[in-house]
């Protein structure tokens, strides 16, 4: 992230100095310059004062375990000590952890994966088509059938499930489910 700062002026009454071809307040805009100096100029010339704009810094991804330690650091009197001790600084997850915590963060969303089972797609006459899935539930691997449809992907496991799953399961080939299907 660059530290490119960009200026306004700004009067008293929260309007903004609008330097077109007659300098003006507005209420919703102003002209924004990168020269503090252009910036007091201004603010002396027209009676306001600068105020200064600065990029947000952008926010970092983690996962979800990493973003349990950064809200627990949040609220531990010692911050930083409670990242350092549960992080590992060699592999830069401290300094991600730290920037989380001062910047910001989201969460990655984790894929998710349908799992149709060879051979058990059912056809019917009136349109609607069943499939087998295999799916994780309360650690336990089960089969059912459900519509084919998309609005109806509610079998999804996730990449930790299949990772832990029977030789059974991992026969089946993953076929990952879009944001726009979940």
């Amino acid at each position: 992230m660059s530290e490119e700062k960009l200026y306004a002026v700004k009067d008293d009454e929260g309007k903004y100095l609008l330097m077109d071809i007659t300098p003006c307040w507005d209420d919703n805009s102003g002209t924004a310059t990168k020269s503090r100096a252009l910036a007091l100029e201004w603010a002396k010339n027209y009676s306001g004062h600068v105020v200064t704009f600065v990029e947000e810094p952008e926010k970092v991804v983690l996962t979800e375990e990493q973003a349990e330690i950064v809200d627990t650091a949040r609220v531990s009197d010692i911050p930083a000590t409670y990242i350092s001790a549960r992080t590992d600084e060699y592999n830069g997850e401290e300094s991600l952890l730290m920037n989380a915590l001062v910047n910001g963060y989201t969460v990655k969303k984790e894929k998710k994966y349908l799992l149709p089972m060879d051979g058990t797609l059912e056809e019917n006459d009136d349109n609607d088509n069943f499939q087998l899935y295999a799916y994780c539930y309360k650690g336990r691997w089960l089969t059912d059938e459900c519509e084919t449809d998309p609005s109806y992907l509610h079998f999804t496991v996730t990449q930790k499930e299949l990772e832990t799953a029977p030789a059974w399961v991992k026969a089946i080939n993953p076929v990952e489910v879009t944001d726009d299907e979940q």
